[in-house]
């Protein structure tokens, strides 16, 4: 599956003088089985852009493709492409509503027709991959801890069966231990499963340590589309645009600057260590 902006723009004021952009003649393509992070300071049109991507929101103008099909054309399947791109926004375990937690997860595959012997199948293999196992089915999701939650509202998703998930923000509010399991299930779904993840996050660290590509936006402009070592070369440029480099990148730099002969690429806590010795080893 494969997902294509094609200079999309939205527009709140269009019959304004001065028209205020959201999203500014954005182009990309997004392919099943990546691991891509978008990342930007409030407003700078990250959640306007993945409403794009399972057609929520209709751009004002360009073109969004899946497999290249304008997914806004008169009579293309709408419904279908919802099966294909799952999209997680902040806080999906709110939307959690029934009595148990096998019944909330066979909602999506209710609503799209599945039998009952499928909508079951789905959700039980769904809350597998999220890392539970059977002696959830029964429990209400007002028992489970808020990292347990988020991941049964992200089993309701993968039980449509989706190409590629979105998500935005799915650590927000979760404590280090539940924002680290959520993010090594997204992980796991990429690496084991072959799902694509396009992951919406404020945490440098994490998009760096995980993802294979990062987008960045800023003023509803796509600034860069590259790998995360790239895109944290550029540290100046990225502070102009009110965004960090990962901390251990600082450390490292800091360390540079009173004499330790270190690469200033380094995103990763095990790169940084990895270098380090060395250093002392030499020393």
């Amino acid at each position: 599956m494969q997902l294509t902006l094609k200079s999309v723009s939205y527009v709140y004021n269009t019959d304004a003088v001065e028209p205020r952009y959201a999203v500014k003649d954005v182009s990309l393509t997004l392919n099943k089985g990546e691991f891509v992070g978008l990342i930007g300071h409030t407003g700078s049109g990250k959640s306007t852009l993945v409403q794009f991507l399972d057609g929520l929101l209709k751009p004002t103008s360009g073109q969004v493709l899946c497999d290249g099909e304008d997914i806004f054309e008169k009579g293309y399947p709408i419904r279908e492409l919802r099966k294909k791109v799952g999209l997680v926004f902040q806080y999906p375990e709110h939307q959690l509503f029934e009595s148990e937690i096998l019944k909330d997860v066979c909602f999506g595959p209710k609503n799209m027709g599945c039998s009952p012997e499928e909508q079951e199948a789905r959700a039980k293999k769904a809350i597998a991959l999220v890392g539970l196992d059977e002696s959830y089915y029964t429990k209400s999701p007002f028992e489970l801890s808020g990292g347990e939650k988020r991941r049964v509202a992200i089993a309701g998703i993968l039980a449509m069966g989706p190409d590629i998930l979105v998500l935005d923000e799915p650590t927000a509010g979760l404590d280090p231990a539940g924002r680290d399991e959520i993010l090594d299930q997204v992980e796991r779904l990429n690496k084991e499963e072959g799902i694509g993840v396009v992951l919406v996050s404020h945490s440098m660290e994490d998009v760096a340590e995980r993802t294979d590509r990062i987008l960045v936006m800023s003023g509803g402009v796509l600034q860069y589309d590259d790998t995360p070592r790239n895109v944290f070369r550029h540290r100046e440029e990225l502070a102009a645009l009110g965004l960090d480099v990962p901390q251990v990148t600082d450390i490292c730099s800091s360390l540079r600057e009173k004499g330790f002969a270190l690469p200033e690429d380094i995103l990763t806590v095990a790169e940084a260590k990895e270098e380090i010795l060395k250093v002392l080893k030499k020393s």
